[in-house]
């Protein structure tokens, strides 16, 4: 499924066919195990960030921003993080950034069902059918964000 997803992607071909690759992975502050299966029926984007890519950083307001104003209708950020440091690292940064959606610690296996993350930030968009319909390599403007997100709500 990872290379898959990932050809399609590039390519930039990504149908409703390409499914959200499932995940189960422990959120940075308290350690409990989320599943993609809670976000069944929601649109949802997907990113992975570190805490020390100055990129990941600067799209925290953004990502804030979007949680707040469309979580009402049935969408949410999840944050899944590639830190080396470990979990601690991570929810010193939620805490000091008062981020308002999902973090989560990805492991190999989550990177690799991903397709393989090149580059952080990457971000994925995932409709209400869970379907991956939008993938954006690099930091993404809260504009495009926002009117992505209305496409498939």
């Amino acid at each position: 499924m990872g290379w898959f997803l990932s050809c399609c992607l590039w390519l930039g071909t990504a149908s409703a066919a390409v499914h959200l690759p499932p995940f189960a992975l422990p959120t940075a502050t308290d350690g409990t195990t989320v599943s993609s299966e809670v976000y069944r029926g929601k649109a949802m984007l997907v990113t992975f960030f570190a805490t020390w890519c100055a990129p990941c950083l600067q799209e925290i307001s953004a990502l804030k921003a979007v949680q707040a104003q469309f979580h009402s209708q049935g969408f949410s950020v999840v944050a899944l993080s590639v830190d080396e440091g470990g979990a601690p690292t991570v929810a010193r940064l939620v805490k000091r950034a008062d981020i308002n959606y999902q973090v989560l610690m990805a492991d190999q296996e989550t990177r690799r069902n991903f397709g393989g993350i090149a580059t952080i930030p990457t971000s994925f968009l995932v409709n209400k059918e869970g379907h991956v319909v939008k993938k954006y390599p690099g930091m993404v403007p809260r504009s495009l964000l926002e009117r992505d997100i209305q496409s498939v709500l």
